[in-house]
């Protein structure tokens, strides 16, 4: 029954995460800094686990680019699916080993936000020519502040509401 629950879960984040763009791209300038695919990624790897939080990291920038063709399918979606994927993994694992504090969500939340854009990072410098460090820096933090702030702010709260609310499966 749990792996229904979290098979479930997961779909609900897909969508989620295919759908949130249209709210927050109304404006594509402030829509990409929101990074609105990462939320339910995130939060998909905190309450279902890292196998899951993986699975649909890679699977929402992918569907989404074949549904509504944006996020371009390469390099910008293929990329996004692995720091996706390392995001909902990172986030999972973590969750799952270190206590179950608010200070420890924040760890695990930060270290999965620096993995993820490492690693987009590393596969947009193979998949591109002439991506270097100010690219990295200019796509992976300045453009992505307002994004991580949102992240810092409600992921955390939510996974703690979700927690009180008996809702994480990933314990």
């Amino acid at each position: 029954m749990n792996h229904i629950k979290k098979l479930v879960y997961t779909a609900v984040f897909i969508a989620i995460g295919i759908v949130l763009p249209f709210l927050t791209g109304q404006i594509p300038e402030i829509g990409a800094a929101l990074c609105p695919m990462h939320l339910p990624v995130i939060l998909c790897g905190f309450i279902c686990g890292w196998q899951w939080g993986l699975a649909a990291g890679i699977v929402t920038p992918i569907l989404r680019s074949v549904i509504f063709g944006m996020p371009p399918m390469f390099p910008t979606a293929t990329a996004m699916a692995f720091e996706l994927a390392a995001y909902g993994a990172v986030a999972g694992i973590l969750y799952r080993i270190l206590p179950k504090k608010i200070g420890y969500i924040y760890c695990s939340l930060v270290a999965a936000m620096i993995a993820g854009r490492l690693i987009w990072g590393g596969v947009m410098f193979f998949f591109t020519s002439g991506f270097g460090m100010s690219a990295f820096f200019a796509g992976a933090v300045l453009n992505a502040v307002p994004g991580m702030i949102v992240q810092i702010t409600l992921i955390p709260v939510l996974v703690m509401a979700m927690k009180q609310a008996k809702l994480i499966l990933n314990e």
